[in-house]
């Protein structure tokens, strides 16, 4: 029962950052590099910039989120 306790605490204690919060920071720069190049072609697909630019701006905003909240 004490372990469990102490384990507890210590994992409280561990690192605040999560293997997942590496995979939403990769995401958003994969995002951001396809939006970017939607921007860049000839050719404009409306939808496809809209749509990167609300999935840019949820990502980036989650971010944001994370790295203020949880890991400072």
């Amino acid at each position: 029962m004490f372990l469990a306790t102490e384990v507890k605490e210590v994992v409280a204690k561990a690192s605040p950052i999560d293997p997942f919060d590496w995979f939403m920071l990769a995401f958003t720069v994969i995002i951001a590099i396809g939006f970017v190049r939607l921007i860049k072609e000839k050719k404009k697909n409306v939808f496809a910039i809209g749509f990167a630019t609300v999935a840019l701006a949820v990502f980036v905003l989650i971010d944001v989120i994370m790295i203020t909240q949880v890991w400072l």
